[in-house]
């Protein structure tokens, strides 16, 4: 089965790498000024998310002309993994976060947001290169 894709343009590279630098700036910005009182990890988190998803566009784009636009989290790590097969365990990652963070209850771990980080910014480090 073919994973649901779109071609890119220049304007959609650009775009999409404007925001992955937008959402891994912002959420730097939630883990400097952060209230210790305050518990912000799972928009920390989601804001990782976002930021891997874009590079990972990015990269795509780049390399294959088109990026997932499915909503199946499977498919959009096998379309990285065709353009990027190193990159492709950092969006898994960011991906099995974005329920838990976005939409769950339940609270973030210092491991999950730790991972989150890291993933974020292989995949943020990686666009950069491209």
């Amino acid at each position: 089965m073919m994973a649901r894709t779109t071609s890119c343009t220049p304007a959609t590279i650009a775009g999409r790498r404007a925001r992955a630098e937008q959402f891994l700036e912002a959420a730097e910005l939630v883990d400097v000024l952060e209230d210790p009182d305050q518990d912000l990890a799972a928009a920390y988190v989601t804001l990782c998310v976002h930021a891997g998803i874009a590079a990972s566009d990015v990269i795509c784009c780049t390399r294959l002309g088109h990026h997932a636009s499915g909503q199946d989290h499977t498919e959009a790590v096998r379309v990285l993994e065709a353009a990027d097969q190193a990159s492709s365990g950092s969006l898994d990652v960011l991906l099995r976060l974005k329920t838990p963070a976005g939409y769950s209850h339940k609270p973030i771990s210092g491991a999950d947001r730790k991972r989150a980080r890291r993933a974020a910014i292989s995949l943020v480090e990686r666009m950069r290169t491209l």
